[in-house]
């Protein structure tokens, strides 16, 4: 066995399978265990009491991170005129309208957030089956499509956090990285678990949140005490 599978081995071995820890020690384990040489992402799936076939029962939306996400994150503006001369000067790192659509048709993929101005969505739409299943597809449900491109550029840039329930009535999430440190990860996750929260639907009926685990890239999973969790969102 390797260094790497020594390693990995071990962080299993700190977890109690059964057990199901506050955020706080989740949090703390999961940093801990964090023992690849990159900086790993700390990951939290949540499971939700919903039907997502339902449309009255979509769970998404957008929250901004306290701290970020720890990265920094590449954004891709779809915009003409004078808003592409604005999302440029926001910060947006490749901004442009059909020449980013041949490129994405190409295979390139070298971004983490995509902002579109209302007027370029038929142009999105031509790249929407590449985007869409990545969760990278503009939307403006989470402010994604807009016309106030200056402060959606900003906000992405700080580290705003898209999500979205998917099929089997889970939302995925990365709530940072390792490098944070423990209280800035806490910080962000009672942010995203606060989101959740809100999100709720009014048509969700019986237990919403049912099970939260998380890990590192690398790392086991640990599960969470749902009720400890609730008790820590506003």
């Amino acid at each position: 066995m390797g260094k790497l599978g020594k390693r990995l081995k071990a962080a299993h071995e700190a977890v109690d399978r059964i057990k199901k820890y506050t955020a706080e020690e989740a949090i703390t384990l999961a940093v801990d265990n964090a023992k690849a040489k990159f900086d790993e992402s700390i990951e939290v799936a949540v499971r939700l009491g919903v039907d997502p076939k339902q449309s009255d029962q979509q769970v998404r939306g957008a929250v901004a991170l306290p701290h970020g996400l720890g990265k920094e994150v590449k954004i891709l503006v779809f915009a003409k005129g004078p808003k592409e001369a604005e999302a440029k000067e926001a910060g947006a790192d490749f901004v442009g309208a059909d020449d980013l659509v041949e490129k994405i048709k190409g295979g390139w993929l070298g971004f983490d957030k995509v902002i579109a101005t209302p007027d370029m969505m038929a142009t999105v739409s031509k790249v929407a089956k590449v985007l869409g299943p990545r969760g990278l597809m503009p939307n403006p449900k989470i402010g994604t499509v807009t016309m106030n491109v200056k402060d959606t550029v900003a906000a992405e840039k700080k580290g705003k956090l898209s999500y979205r329930v998917e099929k089997a009535g889970v939302v995925h999430a990365t709530i940072g990285c390792k490098s944070m440190g423990a209280d800035k990860l806490t910080d962000n996750y009672k942010a995203f678990m606060t989101a959740i929260v809100k999100a709720k639907p009014a048509s969700s009926k019986g237990v919403y949140m049912k099970s939260i685990n998380m890990s590192s890239t690398m790392g086991p999973g640990i599960k969470l005490d749902v009720s400890q969790t609730q008790s820590l969102v506003k």
